[in-house]
């Protein structure tokens, strides 16, 4: 492992973490905290040193560049990460620390007594004798996604006399809930480019090029109030609503009870009162008939329900959240295969993974740009115990070199 290159990126990544940039589902505006415009506005600047061009920050908080290249006939290739945090309930705060892992337990926060215990993680036992950053255990790591923008962001500063064509950044907010940044990009304007690659999640060698199509569903049951001493064939109590809606589907085509490509609807939130009872659900599935099916399926037990309860109300809202980068997969798959042909130069095998979820990269590939998303070294994203294993944060950024090389050599 090259020994400069890991203090640089975990210097940096350190200094990343300082920034508080957690994303928050129930706020309206883009970004949805004030810490990713700070963010932002530290990437600016930075970019603004580093030399790129057409260094721009929006209102959005996101920020796109362009690194000139030196090899006129190579294509223009984009990197895409966003800036945000997740929120899971812990710490908006970062503390990163880096232990050594030995084989043994390793202790988080002595004060709080958190433990990150080998049998409950047994994923940390390919990493023994290896440098490995932690949060202290109060928050997220956030390698999700800073570890990615600390690779492009090095991988800025760092490329300079190796031949590339023209390279775009993007750092876009609120990736965490629901690809807003990446939704709000202009394509035309700010990241126009041949093809691009998200770095988002997960462990070595692992690459995504296929995921989740998503969509989101909310469905308002409006009951009639009466009260109970004359209630009968009067009132209409919303709850039992909305839990004969959710009675008809099937309890196995759940998360908890699926993997691989099998899809489900998660009913995830439900609030109600003698009034009404409003209930939130996702649609997920890998295949785009099967996806369509599911939200027809939503719609036509909704039908079912009204018809049961004539005098109460039923309706339903269903708005797509992102679709399955496979779906922009055409002729031109030169981002995928330059990336596979990354791994393999780097001696890194390639884990295809169909995402049980999405990345901003979903967002652009339904916009007709092809994103496919290669590892950041990563476990445990969303959780206290996410960990990042230096030397596969080196790897990532290797790969992410490796691709702007192997571009301008496939021009040639």
């Amino acid at each position: 492992m090259p020994q400069r290159l890991a203090e640089q990126l975990t210097t940096r990544f350190y200094r990343y973490l300082a920034v508080t940039s957690q994303s928050n589902a129930a706020a309206t505006t883009l970004p949805s905290t004030p810490g990713q415009h700070d963010m932002a506005q530290l990437l600016a600047s930075e970019l603004r040193t580093m030399g790129l061009r057409d260094v721009v920050i929006d209102e959005f908080a996101t920020v796109t560049a362009v690194k000139p290249g030196n090899c006129p006939s190579a294509p223009r290739i984009g990197f895409i990460t966003h800036i945000d945090t997740v929120d899971v309930g812990l710490s908006p705060h970062i503390h990163p620390q880096t232990l050594r892992y030995e084989g043994k337990d390793l202790c988080l926060n002595a004060g709080q007594d958190i433990w990150l215990r080998r049998e409950e993680h047994p994923e940390i036992e390919a990493y023994q004798g290896q440098e490995i950053i932690f949060s202290d255990g109060t928050s997220v790591l956030g390698a999700d996604n800073k570890a990615a923008v600390t690779v492009v962001m090095t991988l800025m500063e760092n490329l300079q006399d190796a031949p590339h064509g023209d390279i775009v950044v993007a750092f876009v907010p609120d990736e965490e809930i629901g690809l807003r940044g990446a939704k709000a990009l202009d394509l035309e304007r700010r990241f126009k480019v041949d093809f691009a690659w998200t770095i988002d999640c997960c462990e070595l060698g692992e690459v995504v090029y296929e995921n989740f199509n998503a969509a989101s569903a909310e469905l308002l049951f409006t009951g009639v109030t009466a009260h109970p001493m004359s209630g009968k064939g009067v009132l209409v109590n919303p709850l039992l609503m909305a839990l004969d809606y959710i009675g008809h589907f099937d309890r196995h085509e759940t998360p908890e009870h699926t993997e691989g490509r099998e899809g489900y609807v998660w009913f995830n939130e439900m609030t109600a009162n003698a009034s009404e009872a409003r209930v939130k659900a996702s649609i997920r599935d890998f295949d785009r008939h099967a996806f369509e099916q599911r939200k027809q399926t939503m719609a036509d037990i909704a039908a079912q329900i009204a018809a049961q309860y004539p005098t109460g109300e039923v309706s339903l809202h269903i708005s797509d959240t992102y679709s399955n980068i496979s779906n922009a997969i055409g002729e031109d798959r030169r981002a995928i295969d330059l990336l596979l042909t990354a791994l393999e130069q780097l001696d890194i095998v390639p884990k295809i993974t169909p995402m049980r979820g999405g990345t901003d990269g979903a967002a652009l590939s339904a916009k007709g740009l092809l994103t496919p998303n290669f590892f950041t070294g990563a476990h445990n994203f969303h959780s206290k115990f996410e960990f990042l294993p230096v030397p596969s944060f080196v790897k990532s950024y290797l790969v992410a070199e490796k691709l702007c090389l192997l571009a301008a050599q496939d021009s040639r």
